[in-house]
């Protein structure tokens, strides 16, 4: 076993011993001392913990007698990645553990994940550890002072309400020295905890989020589009950063292993550095290495969607091909139909609420009540205008009174003990089904071969819940199964379309997760319809999502002010435009805003895939007046600031003589840029307004 191994941006520090399990003693620097865990915590039925008890998921048994039997370190023949690779086991059960470690080239962030096999024995897995960390308090700068000193940020994520960061320290967080480590006793038996349980990885909390100290920050995601745990805890004087996939507890999952059964965990991967924007910027660039490529995210085009303020799930020709010829003349060149294109029921017409159609979905047809002359009339007219067509769907689902609740089997649907899970309507289909998959494939290919699709919508508006039937295994393990398989399905699908893109949503942003990034060029961001609210989930997304996937809406509207026509398009103009709203309403002077805007945004769009975001304001708050996002190349550093009430002047940190070079590239009315010594100053007369700028050579500040 070595004891040291990384590359120029990041090393892994490591103890074993033949009567210890191995153990990761730090990143970078060697921290963990005596408070070192094992590097794989398993969670095995019939031999719980040793030496302490309680919720938390270390100190197992099983950990604790694992032994080093061999390890592998080499380069990645695909990627010329650095990888180690340790195997143990367990003599006790015979299970066999190995631990993997990936090193993202030229960051301080590793990529880490397990594999069990069972050996000689069964053995019913109930908890395992994706990558786990002791001696963090002092890799930031915090040993003996982690409950004032140690803030734990994470990402509130309510629907339409979406990456709200916060950080409190770990004592406001519930985890406080309660002095019994010079008892003899390992620590408070408490903990600091991020779960999310079902289909919708990223409702509630993002799974995400970093440890600051004094010197120091630890960021970590979890890559995966389920169900997911975190947790943070103190052991011995220290603490320690547990991620895992779904687990016994919290998810009901577990896996029954057979001899010679393999089961691997979800990825996690971490990231250090000095100070919190480094480490999100190196998460970002993770984030792009490891992504599916496809030209979407370097051409990064236009895209109409006649959803958001506008058809609201209500389409017919009548109503497209005003849109469709507003869109062309804004200069879109994707014109999206969202929902409801497939149902002849209506629902209210331009408003909210559940429309007709939503128990209907899942045939995936067009309406000839909503379409007299064919969905071709639509799609043609769309090429003529010099578009591509694309269309909504929510494969995922099956309504209760579609067709193909009754065409497919029950076992190709979610089910718990035999009976059929519903949810607002809905049935979930099972992707590990071959007759759900079958499915699916039939409509895509049918839509993009008949029609000419180009641009797919995939939604998904239900969480099922923990899982499914997955005997011998728990129902978190179905859902796992499931998650997997939708994975696979999306790959299979672009393979097959090589050209078509696809935007992963789900009620906006509740499946907003590496697994998923790294699979759609696209992904869709919120469901806000309030152009004031929306700009703080513009601002704050790119801590999550790279700006270049990032998809915000934009919905000018007729009865807007120029200034408010302005403030919605400058939300969108630092990540992906998702045009809406009545375009086809708008005058002349209107519609030339929005033209003028996306004209501006083509001129830099290419540079969003190479840019580093930084908050010249800190991290946006949901109700603050001001908002700044900087996205930072080695040429300069683009930069949207928003004004939504408050004092009409602000200033904007900017590097000391940088502010002189400042260049308005966006503002529908006039701004006032006034470069000062301490930065840019920044007036705006309407209480509703926002500009883009340019500022060349600079970067903003680390904040």
């Amino acid at each position: 076993m070595i004891d040291n191994w990384g590359h120029e941006a990041l090393t892994l520090h490591f103890d074993h011993s033949p009567d210890a399990p191995p153990r990761l003693l730090g990143l970078n620097t060697a921290t963990a001392g005596p408070a070192a865990l094992p590097l794989v915590e398993v969670g095995v039925t019939g031999h719980g913990r040793s030496g302490t008890s309680g919720k938390r998921h270390v100190d197992s048994l099983v950990s604790r007698r694992l032994r080093y039997e061999s390890h592998e370190a080499g380069k990645s023949h695909e990627t010329g990645e650095n990888l180690l690779t340790v195997r143990m086991r367990d003599p006790v059960t015979d299970l066999r553990v190995t631990a993997h470690y990936r090193l993202t080239p030229g960051l301080p962030v590793v990529t880490a994940w397990a594999e069990l096999t069972a050996g000689a024995r069964e053995v019913r897995i109930e908890q395992v550890t994706s990558f786990v960390l002791a001696g963090v308090a002092g890799a930031l700068g915090a040993a003996g002072r982690w409950e004032k000193d140690v803030l734990l940020w994470s990402g509130d994520n309510p629907w339409s309400g979406e990456y709200r960061w916060k950080g409190v320290p770990l004592g406001d967080a519930g985890l406080v020295d309660v002095g019994m480590t010079r008892f003899g006793q390992t620590g408070s038996k408490n903990r600091a905890t991020l779960t999310s349980s079902g289909a919708w990885p990223s409702s509630e909390k993002l799974p995400m989020g970093w440890l600051e100290g004094p010197a120091g920050v630890l960021a970590w995601q979890i890559e995966h589009n389920g169900s997911w745990h975190a947790e943070v805890a103190d052991r011995f004087d220290e603490l320690y950063l547990l991620l895992s996939g779904p687990g016994q507890r919290e998810h009901e999952w577990s896996v029954l292993l057979a001899p010679g059964d393999t089961f691997t965990t979800v990825a996690a991967t971490v990231a250090v550095a000095e100070d919190r924007d480094r480490a999100l910027a190196a998460l970002t660039g993770h984030r792009r290495a490891h992504r599916r490529p496809h030209p979407d995210t370097v051409e990064i085009p236009v895209v109409f969607n006649d959803f958001m303020n506008c058809l609201m799930g209500n389409p017919t020709t009548d109503k497209l091909l005003p849109l469709v010829r507003a869109a062309a003349t804004a200069g879109a060149e994707y014109f999206c139909v969202d929902a409801g294109w497939f149902d002849d029921e209506r629902g209210p017409d331009g408003v909210g609420g559940v429309p007709g159609w939503w128990d209907a979905v899942g045939a995936w047809r067009p309406a000839a009540s909503r379409f007299p002359g064919g969905l071709a009339e639509v799609t043609d007219a769309v090429k003529a205008a010099g578009m591509i067509p694309g269309l909504w769907l929510e494969p995922e689902s099956v309504g209760v009174r579609s067709p193909i609740a009754r065409m497919l089997p029950d076992e190709a649907f979610f089910r718990r003990d035999g009976v059929r899970i519903t949810e607002w309507g809905r049935h979930q289909l099972d992707l590990t089904h071959p007759a759900a998959l079958a499915h699916l494939d039939e409509a895509v290919d049918r839509l993009v071969e008949e029609y000419g699709i180009g641009y797919l919508k995939f939604d998904h508006n239900i969480d099922i819940g923990v899982g499914a039937e997955a005997a011998p295994h728990g129902p978190g393990h179905g859902l796992l199964a499931h998650n997997r398989a939708y994975l696979a399905w999306l790959e299979s699908v672009m393979e097959r379309h090589p050209g078509l893109v696809v935007e992963g949503c789900a009620a906006g942003g509740m499946r907003v997760d590496h697994a998923t990034l790294a699979r759609v060029p696209v992904q869709s961001l919120t469901d806000q319809q309030d152009e004031r609210l929306i700009a703080a989930v513009a601002a704050a997304a790119p801590v999550a999502v790279p700006p270049e996937q990032g998809a915000v809406w934009a919905y000018p509207q007729p009865g807007m002010t120029d200034a408010e026509i302005g403030f919605s398009m400058v939300s969108a103009l630092l990540g992906r435009v998702h045009l809406s709203g009545r375009i086809d309403l708008l005058d002349d002077r209107q519609l030339g805003l929005v033209s003028c805007a996306l004209d501006v945004y083509k001129t830099y769009r290419r540079d969003l895939a190479r840019a580093v975001p930084s908050w010249p304001l800190g991290l946006p708050g949901w109700r603050d007046d001001w908002l700044a996002l900087a996205l930072t190349t080695d040429e300069s550093t683009l930069m949207a600031i928003w004004r939504r009430g408050g004092p009409g002047e602000r200033l904007i940190p900017v590097p000391e003589g940088q502010a002189e070079g400042v260049q308005c590239l966006y503002a529908s009315v006039p701004v006032r840029l006034d470069p000062t010594p301490e930065g840019l100053r920044v007036g705006f007369p309407d209480p509703v307004s926002a500009v883009i700028v340019r500022i060349p050579r600079s970067s903003v500040p680390l904040s």
